[in-house]
């Protein structure tokens, strides 16, 4: 089942910048193989997902929404997150309300498939598929701290990753540290 696997290493990588014990929605959550890693990271993890079974194995670890956002309203209207977290998923009307779900200082972790996937595999329809700097274009007015397109060897897929903070508006530059501080070697005194 979709979401049983180990959690994305994009967002292993990025979700350092998550504020601690942030509110973090998982949009498409399948079985909930992030928030498992988000809930574990100290974070409230939310979820929304279609198959009833995901989500049942998904509550697990946080509050989960039922629901088909494709079709139907979106279950968190007016809310805003710590943190939005999307992998392996694309439905361009959601695009602006995702992003709106960013809370001001919250991060956006967003990874799917790109055109070029279809040479590949699936999915291979354009509906499917973000073009070229699509994210980059979605996420216009946030900061962008990372973002990566192209192709991927093992295993075989064309990507598009991208992580994004809504600034404050404090006018203070914000400092977001590119790896997580555990990562980072101490300097001899």
């Amino acid at each position: 089942m979709h979401g049983t696997e180990n959690p994305s290493a994009w967002l292993q990588r990025w979700a350092h910048l998550i504020a601690p014990h942030s509110h973090v929605l998982d949009v498409a959550c399948g079985a909930g193989r992030h928030m498992r890693f988000l809930a574990a990271q100290g974070h409230t993890a939310w979820g929304v997902d279609r198959n009833p079974d995901a989500v049942s194995m998904a509550q697990a670890y946080g509050s989960v929404s039922c629901a088909d956002i494709e079709n139907g309203p979106w279950p968190f209207p007016g809310q805003t997150f710590g943190g939005v977290v999307v992998t392996n998923y694309l439905w361009r009307d959601l695009m602006p309300v995702i992003v709106q779900s960013v809370a001001p200082g919250g991060v956006l972790i967003y990874e799917t498939f790109a055109a070029g996937n279809e040479t590949v595999g699936k999915p291979s329809r354009p509906d499917f598929l973000l073009q070229a700097g699509e994210l980059l274009r979605v996420t216009q007015g946030m900061h962008v701290v990372a973002y990566e397109e192209g192709f991927e060897a093992s295993p075989e897929r064309f990507v598009q990753r991208i992580v994004a903070v809504r600034p404050h508006d404090t006018g203070v530059a914000a400092r977001w540290a590119l790896k997580a501080q555990t990562d980072l070697t101490q300097a001899a005194p």
